[in-house]
């Protein structure tokens, strides 16, 4: 990871933090998830890089080493999307390949829309396309569903603030690598959902925990919790949301996001082609939603195999 090189591009008045590794034309534009970082990347940087490819991952504003904006609760998706714009404005990178993980994957999508002429092919994990506009799964879900408890003001906050940094990134990750939508009971909170003692997952180490941790503490929740959770309506005036790009899907079957009411069926018939036409879909079969960091070679060779279709 000594390679990866640390930079800071300022970019509507604050100053964002980007890793970046490789050289050459081909470029590809990492954009991480929650509890995530630029870090979690570091598997695919640098396996892009030694293959011939330039990488970039920037941390999101309010995110990691990335400036907060100046009211973290009126961030908006769009300032993240006018954010990546500024940044390969900055490097002089004309074209893209973008890889989203997790929220990351609307992003990624919402750019190839939003800026066709500067994307070369999109590739996402965990999470597939969703048309733009307002999600539904809480309508069909108990009311401690994480996404409706952590849209609620105050409350994630006050949840996370009877720990460090370091244990909610620890308790994220643990929920998030189960096959099961981490659901609250009325009288319970997320973080309440993991015993002290579970352990972390066996491709996720201590030392990772503490590069995550101090990147959180540093910058705190409160971005993280505005966008994606609070922002999930937020209107980009998209006209055509198909999707022309030629892209890629990656899901581990244990996904929990895979228990999201209509997510099978969306993927699996055939309907989320009808949104991107060109649209390759591969299931890893042990794969969690932490994918690129669980099985990095798998996701390399496939990410590897997917660029060399479409450079």
């Amino acid at each position: 990871m000594d390679e990866i090189e640390h930079k800071f591009i300022q970019v509507q008045g604050l100053k964002l933090h980007v890793a970046e590794i490789g050289t050459g034309p081909n470029v590809v534009l990492f954009l991480h998830g929650f509890p995530e970082i630029w870090y979690s990347w570091r598997h695919q940087m640098v396996a892009l890089a030694h293959a011939g490819f330039r990488t970039i991952a920037p941390d999101y504003r309010g995110y990691g080493l990335s400036d907060p904006p100046p009211e973290p609760e009126k961030a908006t998706l769009r300032d993240f999307l006018d954010d990546l714009v500024g940044i390969i404005d900055a490097l002089s990178i004309p074209k893209v390949f973008v890889i989203g993980k997790d929220f990351g994957a609307r992003p990624a999508y919402l750019f190839g829309l939003m800026h066709p002429d500067r994307v070369l092919g999109i590739i996402t994990m965990g999470v597939p396309y969703l048309p733009p506009g307002p999600t539904s799964f809480h309508k069909f879900l108990p009311e401690g569903f994480y996404i409706s408890r952590w849209q609620q003001p105050g409350r994630a906050e006050a949840d996370f603030g009877r720990l460090n940094a370091k244990d909610v990134v620890r308790n994220v990750y643990i929920l998030f690598s189960r096959s099961e939508i981490p659901i609250a009971a009325e009288n319970q909170e997320i973080m309440d959902l993991v015993d002290s003692s579970t352990p972390l997952p066996p491709w996720f180490t201590e030392e990772d925990l503490d590069t995550y941790g101090a990147l959180y503490q540093k910058s705190g929740f409160q971005t993280a919790l505005q966008v994606p959770y609070r922002s999930f309506g937020e209107d980009m005036k998209i006209t055509d949301p198909i999707v022309k790009h030629p892209a890629l899907f990656i899901m581990g079957s244990k996904d929990y996001v895979f228990k999201f009411p209509g997510m099978e069926e969306y993927i699996n018939s055939g309907k989320v082609k009808e949104f991107v036409p060109n649209l390759e879909i591969i299931f890893l079969p042990e794969g969690t939603h932490f994918v690129q960091e669980q099985s990095p070679e798998e996701v390399n060779q496939l990410i590897l195999t997917y660029l060399a279709k479409h450079i």
